[in-house]
Order: structure tokens, then sequence, then C-alpha cells
């Protein structure tokens, strides 16, 4: 029974497993389309050359060898005894079907890894793709995170996404057809975003009947587009205090039943620009708990609104 006014996903991996199941990352060595010139060049503003939120990596090593990195890290740190492969960086089912079929066994061969994290982009999708997913639903615990960031079309050309908003909703819609768990991934406070506009989000979502989310914050890694707007002064960033409350605002008007997998995203720190306090991650989650605490709300309190 958890203590959060919000439904975590920690729990929900301990009420399948029995135990504390730790995600590893792995790089694959994908790309993406909009890299490679099918979609674009140069990525999304945000994204780095490694990929966007892909940190502490054993890059180098084969899908096992970085398993097996991380299995030793998460045993000594958290005792961990079970494990999920996340194959994280870039666009992680653009490739043959074949390929990805040899990796992701090649992951769940790795002994105590029991389940599998795909993140990819909405526009990576093709039918044979979904349809190889929806096998490893029935095979093994099985997650798709979809890097959705945002529900407005003018945001998504703001940030280079290459793709629109009906992409992201038909590939969700196709994805829950199957009976495929479904983690969003929301980027709050993208330029030119209202909190109107990002709660809208919610709202869409829900509708959607997503099982899960991650919201990031805004944040600005060197070498990359949004570092030379945000030099430029184009770019304004969330304070903290702002952050913490459209969280609030976001969780309150969130479906209770949808898992939340992260509520801010924390890039490394020899990569960050800014904002700084984002570093402080721990800090943050305790003032999104003492809002909730303070407002005396829960998940999806505000759910018609």
């Amino acid at each position: 029974m958890t203590d959060k006014r919000y439904n975590p996903f920690s729990e929900e991996l301990k009420r399948v497993f029995g135990c504390r199941v730790h995600r590893i990352s792995v790089d694959a060595g994908f790309t993406c389309p909009n890299r490679d010139g099918a979609r674009g060049s140069g990525g999304c503003i945000f994204c780095g050359g490694d990929g966007s939120g892909s940190f502490g990596i054993a890059r180098g090593l084969s899908v096992t060898g970085q398993l097996e990195d991380g299995k030793e890290v998460m045993a000594r740190k958290y005792k961990a005894a079970r494990f999920m492969a996340y194959f994280q960086p870039y666009s992680n089912t653009y490739a043959p079907v074949e390929t990805l079929r040899t990796l992701y066994d090649e992951a769940l061969a790795v002994p105590d890894v029991v389940g599998l994290i795909v993140g990819t982009r909405p526009d990576c999708l093709p039918p044979e793709v979904l349809d190889l997913l929806a096998a490893y639903h029935r095979r093994t615990y099985f997650w798709l995170e979809l890097g959705i960031q945002s529900f407005h079309d003018r945001s998504l050309r703001l940030i280079r996404r290459g793709h629109d908003a009906a992409t992201s909703i038909a590939a969700i819609q196709s994805a829950r057809s199957l009976g495929l768990r479904v983690c969003a991934h929301v980027i709050l406070g993208l330029p030119g975003e209202s909190r109107d506009d990002m709660l809208a989000t919610a709202r869409i979502l829900n509708d959607l009947g997503v099982n899960g989310i991650k919201l990031h914050l805004l944040h600005v890694m060197s070498e990359t587009e949004l570092a030379n707007q945000y030099g430029r002064g184009e770019v304004r960033l969330l304070d903290r205090d702002e952050y913490v409350g459209l969280v609030c605002d976001f969780l309150e008007r969130l479906d209770p039943l949808i898992f939340i997998h992260r509520l801010t995203g924390d890039g490394g720190r020899d990569q960050l620009v800014a904002p700084q306090w984002s570093l402080a991650k721990f800090e943050v989650l305790n003032a999104i708990d003492s809002e909730m605490e303070k407002r005396g709300s829960l998940q999806g309190d505000r759910l018609e609104t």
C-alpha cells in the first residue's frame, strides 16, 4: 500500500512480482527517423548526441553485457534481484522485425530479467512491429513507452518533433487495441504552451486510455539546439515552484488508474545547462508530495475539469 497521493509504478511492479524490480537502460545501437533524414536531421531541439534522457549506460557492450553490468550496479546499490530491460536511447522499434526480435530475445535470455520496456516514437510503429510487440506482451511483462511530448501541433513543430499529434493518437489507439501497456512521455514547460494547454494533454491521455505516464520538465542539455536558443534568451524555463504546481495540477486531472512512472526529468550533471534546481531530484519529488498534501488532493480529484 503506497503512502503517495498518486499511483506510483513501483507499487505495480511490487504487486506483479512481489519484490522491487529495477529498470536497466540498454543502448542497442538504434537511430531515429528525425536524425537519419527519413523525417528530418539533427533530431528534436532538446535531444543530445546520445539520445534524450540516456545516462549511465555501459555503451560499447552487447545487450547482454550492458544488462549484466547494470545488474551488478543495481544489486550493489539497491540489493535488487529482478530487472527489466529498458531499450531507451533513440527509437527502439526503428529496425526490421527480425533485428528487433533478436535484440529483445537476447535481453530476455539474461538471468533475472523479468520483462521488457521499449521506448520509441509514435511514427515508428508499423503494423508488423506492433504485431511483434503484441507477441512479447503475451510472452512477458511488457511496456511500450511512447515519446508524445505534447498533443499540440504548434509545440511539436517548435521542438522539431517530426510528427504531429494525430500520429501520436493513432499510435496509442493501435497499441491499446492490441492490449499493449502504453506509457506516454510528456514535457511540461514547452515554449508557447499555456497551463491550459498542458492540462488539456492530461485529458487527452485519459480519453486514450494510456496505462502510464512519464512527466518531464523542459530542461536544457549542452550541444543541443535548445541550448543555442536558451543562450540567445529565446526560451524561458519554469522555476521549481511553477513546475511543482503544474505537476500537481496535472495529477489532479489524470485518471487515478494511470501509473506514474516519473514526475521529473533529470539530465546528466555534466551536460545540464539549466535549470540547475532539477539536479536535486528528490527535493523536487518531496516538494510535489508536500504540495499534494497541502492541497489535500489525490490523483484524479479534478478529473472532469
